[in-house]
C-alpha cells in the first residue's frame, strides 16, 4: 500500500514538473521572441525579476523530482510532495506571478514590471503575520511559565466552577 502511494506521488510530481517546465518554456520564449522580433522590452528587468522564478523552479525540480535506481529502474525516492502547502506553494506562486507579469509586459510595455511588486509585498504581509503570531505565542508561553502568582488552572469542571 505504501509503495502505491509513493508511485502515485512520483507520478503526480512528474506531471507537475512537466507542466511547470512547459509553461516556463512557453512564457519565456514568448517574451524573448517578442523582444527580439517585434518590440524591445527591458532585458535587464526581465533577467533580474526572473531570477526568483528560476530559483524557485530549480528548487522545485531538485526536491520534487522522483529518483529511480539506474540499475533496476525501481523507485528510490518519490520526492517531496509538490502539492503541499507552505513554502512549496509560495514557490509556485512566485513562478506564476512572474509568468503573468512577463505576459503583461509583452502586451502593455515595460511599465507592467511594477506588478511584480506583488511578490515582495505578499511576502512581507505573510512575514508580518507570522511575527505577530510568534509574539503572541511567546507572550502566552511567558504568562503560562509561572510568571504569575496564581497556580495552574483548575483541571476538572468542579474546580473551574469554584475558581
Amino acid at each position: 500500500m505504501a509503495q502505491k502511494a509513493r508511485k502515485d506521488l512520483a507520478k503526480s510530481n512528474t506531471s507537475a514538473l512537466s507542466s511547470l517546465h512547459l509553461g516556463s518554456l512557453l512564457v519565456n520564449l514568448l517574451f524573448l521572441l517578442h523582444h527580439f522580433l517585434l518590440r524591445p522590452r527591458s532585458l535587464t528587468l526581465y533577467l533580474v525579476l526572473s531570477i526568483p522564478s528560476f530559483f524557485s523552479q530549480f528548487t522545485l525540480e531538485r526536491t520534487g523530482r522522483p529518483r529511480y535506481d539506474p540499475a533496476s529502474g525501481a523507485l528510490k525516492s518519490a520526492g517531496e510532495d509538490l502539492g503541499a502547502a507552505g513554502l512549496t506553494e509560495y514557490m509556485f506562486d512566485v513562478v506564476w506571478v512572474t509568468w503573468a507579469v512577463d505576459v503583461l509586459v509583452v502586451l502593455f510595455g515595460d511599465w507592467a514590471w511594477f506588478f511584480w511588486g506583488v511578490v515582495p509585498a505578499y511576502g512581507g504581509y505573510k512575514a508580518f503575520g507570522m511575527m505577530g503570531a510568534a509574539r503572541q505565542m511567546a507572550g502566552l508561553a511567558g504568562a503560562a511559565g509561572g510568571g504569575g502568582v496564581e497556580g495552574a488552572p483548575p483541571v476538572n469542571r468542579k474546580q473551574r466552577r469554584a475558581a
